[in-house]
């Protein structure tokens, strides 16, 4: 066990190579010093251990994928056969598991263990679980794409998985990571919204075609898809602590509210599933703001974990 610098003496010590925490690629000389980011932040966070598990395992992801799908089918009227939101689990299950993965091993190689988090650091840690797990996860997802989906939605669909491959390899692939062009977070908003809306769009594209509902779940979508981008770039100014962000996410977070709200209002009773989908929606972005006005008060990895909570409105959908 390392000492304890003399400088940072009211410091917690997060050491990256202990007995709990084996951590081969990592330059056995770096210590990592978190400051408690708020007064009696460890009891706060016992009290709410559920949720950082929820968090750290990588649930958090797959969760708002499943409820996002559903109120997206519950918007349209669409009926989603039982496989398509357990298929959509597992695949975002493995994503993020084999994203955070890949994360602590670069970070850790390359002694840059100040990029890493603790949901990095419990992957790590649990490697040997998490890794076949994952490897079951998503072989069982693409069993299914192969078996239960049908040819017609399954060619229209790989266009998302080849985007969604080709994002991955940009990330993880050194040589590639310059070739990006647009932000990070913005990709990512939008691949998982994609992911989340496809098995309804294309269902009401093959049965329908164009008509006003799919204009409208479009839009509908495309809130979503500002709202997952809200939520990724939030918590990327919140973790690397960049002093630019002063009033963005606030400010970000009330237009995308208005925005919302003026498009339940004029869904008002004649779209009354979007409205409230919509509505759901504002509540989630003004939920991301008061995140972003108590981020000094709430544990990084709490707030890590909030932040995917409030995507969770949606499921007043699915309850009427």
């Amino acid at each position: 066990m390392f000492p304890r610098s003399p400088h940072r003496q009211n410091s917690r010590v997060v050491l990256l190579q202990s007995e709990t925490v084996p951590l081969p690629l990592a330059n056995p000389k770096v210590r990592v010093y978190v400051d408690p980011p708020c007064k009696e932040a460890g009891r706060r966070i016992d009290a709410i251990a559920p949720l950082r598990l929820w968090h750290l395992t990588s649930l958090d992801a797959p969760t708002v994928a499943v409820v996002w799908a559903l109120a997206i089918a519950r918007t349209a009227g669409a009926h989603l056969p039982g496989w398509v939101p357990v298929m959509l689990a597992l695949g975002t299950w493995t994503v993020y598991i084999g994203d955070r993965l890949l994360d602590a091993r670069a970070g850790l190689s390359t002694g840059e263990v100040h990029r890493l988090r603790e949901r990095h650091f419990f992957h790590w840690k649990y490697r040997r679980v998490m890794t076949p797990l994952a490897v079951i996860a998503g072989a069982v997802a693409a069993a299914m794409i192969s078996v239960l989906m049908p040819a017609a939605i399954r060619d229209r669909n790989a266009l998302l998985g080849v985007a969604a491959l080709v994002y991955f390899s940009g990330v993880h692939a050194p040589g590639l990571r310059s070739l990006r062009l647009l932000p990070k977070e913005l990709v990512v908003g939008v691949l998982f919204t994609a992911g989340c809306a496809l098995p309804t769009l294309t269902r009401m594209w093959l049965w329908h075609g164009p008509s006003t509902t799919l204009r409208l779940l479009l839009m509908a979508v495309t809130m979503l898809a500002a709202l997952a981008w809200l939520n990724c770039h939030a918590i990327e100014q919140w973790e690397s602590g960049s002093p630019r962000r002063i009033d963005g996410i606030m400010i970000a977070s009330a237009t995308l509210t208005c925005a919302c709200l003026t498009v339940a209002a004029e869904a008002g009773g004649s779209a009354t599933r979007l409205a409230v989908l919509m509505a759901c929606t504002a509540t989630s972005a003004a939920l991301l703001g008061v995140l972003d006005a108590s981020r000094t008060r709430i544990s990084p990895t709490v707030l890590r974990a909030a932040a995917d909570l409030v995507l969770l409105t949606p499921i007043m959908c699915l309850m009427r």
